[in-house]
């Protein structure tokens, strides 16, 4: 069976708010309108998930929300800036067929480029951007099987390729 994998680094978020925690950092104008971008960009080319597995952050929920993607979500406090090991536990938990996670950098960048056989040929593969996002295929009968390197890039996308 196939399982396809949405990976979503949040969008732009604000660093405007003097003594507001990382955690707590909302997305600012750009990131606002990025992320809408990006869910009707996943609606246009049917990548729509079954599940969704998103950090607890305040901007990782932001950017969600401005998807308008509707299924159900597991908001998990320990994506926040998890290791690749750790997205991979997660991951290995979810039961959709398709599954939209969206998390932070670093780690997401490295969690992306673990998975697959071979990155995309896109010269922002590698540092991820805000709102970067990876469509993964993996010939899996369920989540809990899956490997490292082991997926096939079927997309990505970044705003600035949708302008």
């Amino acid at each position: 069976m196939t399982r396809t994998l949405i990976l979503m680094r949040h969008a732009k978020s604000d660093w405007g708010h003097a003594g507001l925690a990382d955690h707590d950092r909302p997305l600012n104008d750009r990131g606002a309108s990025d992320a809408p971008r990006m869910g009707n960009w996943l609606r246009a080319q049917g990548f729509l998930p079954d599940e969704v597995l998103c950090s607890t952050a305040t901007r990782t929920r932001q950017t969600l929300e401005g998807l308008s993607l509707a299924a159900p979500t597991h908001f998990l406090p320990a994506l926040y800036h998890a290791d690749p090991d750790t997205m991979m536990a997660a991951l290995q938990t979810a039961t959709g067929p398709s599954v939209l996670m969206v998390g932070h950098n670093p780690s997401i960048a490295a969690f992306a480029n673990d998975l697959l056989a071979e990155a995309p040929d896109h010269p922002r593969f590698d540092d991820y951007p805000t709102s970067a996002t990876l469509v993964a295929r993996f010939e899996v009968e369920d989540w809990a099987a899956l490997r490292w390197g082991t997926g096939k890039a079927a997309a990505f996308a970044i705003p600035a390729d949708l302008m």
